[in-house]
């Protein structure tokens, strides 16, 4: 049995997976945010009852909303205070007394999605999630690329060019990261609303800007089509950089069907010569992505043991 935990801000899901990575159960409980002690307690009795409730000794990978220390194993963590500046992955692994694979969770969701996903076929995927933020990861040859410092995939968290500033005098955001500008603001869900703040000066959640989108509301029109011209910007920078097969979307944005029918003009449109975009699909797995690429990272451990 494998096991998959998703640690998010409000809950820690954990799913255990069959040898062929189909989900058998899952469980989810509050996450403790300011106790350490209390948190690694939380993750060792999740693992020990599906542990007894299989009657096995499953392998278990970690999705964080960060990322890890690739020398040190130090966790730098903003939405979780207990866990930021922890060594995670040695102090579970001592408690539970087995490896443990620890992952951004984007990039557990793109590693998932390129591992018997909708990006299965392709060797150079690129994960794309538009939610309450914007982040991403990259899979070569099904293997997830870190770089350096391991902060491969944090498109997010580059500027809007500034010609798209101009063209729809937009204000300059400043970002949760200390960044001003950054596409976070702009095309992560939040911010399609923030844009139809910008072009009608009236509030409404995104669910309500693609629905009035759909039913013909002009500013919202306007809103959606800034964003599809703003992330085909985006996505024609990683092309350019990456030059990637093909992109997956994630996160509640990419419920968007819209999104498959127009992105791809978008993004040729941002591309020189006779460069068109990749292939842009929606994910296999979901929200489920995640928490089963965590699953698969974990039982690695175990074959390369």
């Amino acid at each position: 049995m494998h096991y998959g935990l998703d640690i998010g801000g409000t809950k820690i899901e954990i799913t255990a997976f069959n040898s062929q990575f189909e989900r058998v159960n899952s469980h989810r409980v509050a996450t403790p945010k300011s106790d350490y002690q209390e948190f690694l307690t939380t993750l060792q009795r999740l693992i020990d009852q599906f542990d007894c409730e299989y009657d096995t000794f499953g392998t278990v990978g970690l999705g964080i909303p960060g990322v890890e220390n690739q020398e040190t194993g130090v966790l730098h963590i903003s939405n979780i205070p207990c866990l930021h500046g922890q060594t995670l992955r040695a102090d579970l692994a001592a408690l539970i007394s087995r490896p443990v694979a620890v992952e951004n969770d984007a990039r557990c969701f793109v590693f998932s999605e390129a591992f018997g996903g909708s990006a299965n076929s392709y060797r150079r995927v690129f994960g794309t999630i538009l939610g309450t933020g914007a982040g991403g990861g990259i899979c070569i040859d099904k293997s997830i690329y870190s770089g350096a410092s391991n902060l491969a995939g944090e498109w997010g968290h580059t500027s809007l060019p500034a010609k798209l500033q101009q063209k729809y005098q937009l204000p300059l955001h400043n970002c949760g990261c200390g960044l001003s500008g950054c596409y976070e603001r702009y095309i992560a869900g939040p911010g399609i609303a923030n844009l139809y703040h910008h072009f009608s000066q009236k509030e409404a959640t995104t669910p309500e800007v693609i629905e009035l989108m759909r039913a013909g509301d002009v500013e919202a029109v306007k809103t959606f089509d800034c964003f599809i011209d703003i992330a085909g910007a985006a996505l024609a920078s990683l092309v350019l950089i990456v030059n990637p097969d093909v992109f997956v979307m994630g996160g509640g944005v990419s419920n968007i069907q819209e999104i498959y029918e127009r992105l791809p003009n978008a993004v040729t449109g941002h591309l020189f010569g006779n460069n068109t975009s990749p292939a842009i699909l929606a994910p296999t797995f979901g929200d489920s992505g995640g928490v089963r690429g965590a699953a698969i990272l974990g039982s690695q451990l175990e074959n390369d043991q």
